[in-house]
């Protein structure tokens, strides 16, 4: 998908400053936008509308509006870039913390709304590939562990060496065509019901 054809949602309880983000945002060519009013039943608007990325505009943010709102972006997966007319570092911190992309304090003109928005989708993208990657490293921690596991079990229980555990289970993925964690886990599944040693 094209910069220009993202489905953008803007969250604005002001009309005459919700206009200025979509005037910049459609003379930037983008035609796919929403505005959005009431911050009650945000969630169901942006379940229907499924934005690409979402622009607040908070005016005159209380610390119970932010908290509000903050919790909606931490269930949202999406590029969020936040303008707020004065705030504090502890406001900054929560609002980076909930997952927001730019938070832009007294910076609301049109012809910065492109680049802002360029900025939130470029920063969103980078967080998403840092938070794949580690979850991806944990999982294959995990899956390491499991193995060692397995192998450890296979070696008490039927006087193995270690090569010859690791062996056997590999043989065994590749005749079942399974990933060795798969029958790693079997193994330690069946150790603890038949109350293996060293199952806890």
């Amino acid at each position: 998908m094209t910069q220009t054809g993202l489905a953008i949602l803007i969250v604005d309880e002001n009309r005459l400053r919700a206009t200025i983000i979509e005037d910049g945002l459609r003379e930037a060519g983008h035609e796919r936008v929403h505005v959005v009013r009431e911050m009650q039943g945000l969630v169901r608007e942006i379940e229907a509308f499924a934005p690409d990325v979402i622009v607040v505009d908070l005016e005159n943010p209380n610390r119970d509006r932010l908290e509000q709102f903050f919790q909606v972006t931490r269930s949202v997966r999406r590029p969020i870039a936040m303008f707020v007319d004065r705030s504090d570092a502890a406001s900054m911190e929560a609002a980076i913390d909930a997952g927001v992309s730019a938070y832009v304090v007294d910076g609301l003109k049109k012809e910065r709304v492109k680049a802002i928005l360029d900025m939130a989708i470029l920063r969103f993208g980078a967080f998403s590939r840092l938070r794949d990657e580690l979850d991806e490293a944990r999982s294959e921690l995990a899956d390491r562990k499991v193995i060692e596991k397995a192998k450890g079990l296979m070696m008490r229980m039927r006087g193995l060496s270690e090569e010859e555990a690791y062996r056997l289970m590999r043989q065994t993925a590749m005749n079942e065509k399974k990933k060795l964690v798969e029958i790693a886990r079997s193994v330690v599944t069946a150790a603890s019901l038949l109350g293996g040693e060293g199952c806890k």
